[in-house]
């Protein structure tokens, strides 16, 4: 059993900021392995796959970045997830625009919705996919940058990487170990 979760915000107007690069990365996940979100549950929304003979959850939070941890911790009890089989998806803003970092374990960083689930669940001992959003040619402030429209001459760069970051997903889910996707993805 595996639990993939992507964050974001879950209102439309919210869908294609930069702070909901989980969610897109998540979705990417469900479209290629064939899936829906057709199901609420523990404050999420949730589609279910098998890969490799193995059950998989994908959610998305719908208690909004900040409180993303009641629902991850909802989850992890109804599927009897341990952190060794939990991978979280997230924008980071102090990563390059369209790059990928992949690790095993780690803090939350500036990332608040991260800080919610690390205090929620009481442990950063789980993998996580950060996909980079910072932009040195912007120079407003974090909260109001997370939340911008992704401009349109970005949207090749963040689909390639969402579309990346579903692949590595899809790896930790088929069993393959942190280390090897991380010698895959954490380029430069």
């Amino acid at each position: 059993m595996f639990l993939i979760v992507g964050l974001g915000n879950p209102e439309k107007k919210y869908e294609t900021t930069f702070h909901n690069m989980g969610f897109l990365a998540v979705g990417e996940a469900a479209e290629k392995l064939g899936v829906k979100f057709k199901k609420k549950e523990c404050e999420a929304s949730v589609a279910e796959a098998f890969v490799e003979g193995e059950k998989v959850i994908l959610a998305r939070p719908v208690t909004y970045m900040n409180a993303s941890g009641r629902a991850v911790k909802q989850l992890m009890a109804k599927y009897k997830v341990s952190p060794s089989e939990l991978l979280v998806i997230y924008d980071d803003f102090d990563l390059p625009k369209g790059k990928l970092r992949i690790r095993a374990s780690g803090s939350a960083g500036t990332h608040n919705g991260m800080r919610s689930i690390i205090g929620e669940i009481g442990t950063g001992d789980f993998a996580r996919i950060r996909v980079g959003i910072k932009d040195p040619e912007v120079n407003i402030p974090i909260i109001n940058y997370v939340l911008a429209q992704i401009r349109q001459e970005d949207y090749p760069l963040f689909a390639k990487a969402c579309e990346d970051a579903a692949d590595a997903a899809i790896r930790f889910a088929k069993g393959e170990s942190i280390e090897n996707i991380m010698n895959a993805y954490n380029k430069g």
